[in-house]
């Protein structure tokens, strides 16, 4: 598994942390969507960073 992946068994376990609710993989924009919340975890060098400041809002 090179830098720019992420674990599947983690995919299955993170949630968001606002909302509690499931995150979708965006392989190519490396982020872990909240739609619910919509929001935009950042994925660096393979970790999903779960903080709601470092997240990005989605488009309205």
């Amino acid at each position: 598994m090179n830098a720019n992946q992420v674990d599947p068994k983690l995919l299955e376990i993170l949630v968001c942390p606002l909302t509690k609710g499931p995150l979708r993989y965006d392989a190519e924009a490396q982020e872990l969507i909240s739609d619910k919340a919509k929001l935009a975890y950042p994925i660096r060098d393979g970790i999903p960073i779960m903080l709601i400041d470092e997240a990005r809002e989605l488009d309205k």
